[in-house]
């Protein structure tokens, strides 16, 4: 288990190390109360062709919020990752601002992944699912829960370990 704790925290510091020389900004980390092992990661930069990086403009949004939690096992399981901010239709975000990725699961999950490379998947499956900033009144001041997340994400990977992992056509919402 110790040995486990050190691989974590070795990987962790070498993924800071790595996204801190990102050249193009596309990420960057703020530890939450200076754990390395929850994260809050800002998202900069979406397809600037996509109807969501148009959003992002319209709304003077500068960045997509999520927050990421490792477990002890890391790098050998996936961290839960959620949005935080701004609230998100579509794009793969559900309740809480879970989110609906294969690769977030167990069996998705490889210890070859870097954050930023998941990162990057995120950002192309929210603006391949359409995601959009919820702009109606009311609902999209409310934010996201962690535990409204965690409960969403549980069941969509026990629907998707029943049905498989098919990304629908846009058409079906």
């Amino acid at each position: 288990q110790h040995h486990c704790k050190q691989v974590r925290s070795r990987r962790l510091m070498k993924e800071l190390q790595d996204i801190a020389r990102l050249s193009d900004r596309f990420i960057s980390v703020e530890l939450v109360d200076e754990s390395l092992f929850d994260w809050n990661v800002k998202l900069h930069q979406v397809d600037k062709d996509s109807v969501l990086w148009q959003d992002m403009k319209e709304t003077n949004t500068e960045f997509i919020l999520l927050n990421l939690t490792f477990p002890d096992n890391f790098p050998f399981s996936p961290p839960f990752m959620r949005v935080l901010s701004p609230r998100l239709e579509n794009g793969y975000v559900l309740d809480g601002g879970a989110i609906c990725m294969e690769l977030l699961t167990p069996r998705g999950w490889s210890s070859a992944y870097t954050v930023e490379a998941v990162m990057r998947q995120f950002a192309a499956s929210l603006v391949k699912g359409q995601g959009r900033i919820c702009r109606k009144a009311g609902k999209s001041k409310k934010s996201f829960s962690r535990k409204e997340a965690e409960a969403t994400f549980k069941s969509l990977v026990k629907t998707h370990e029943k049905y498989g992992w098919v990304t629908p056509p846009v058409s079906d919402g």
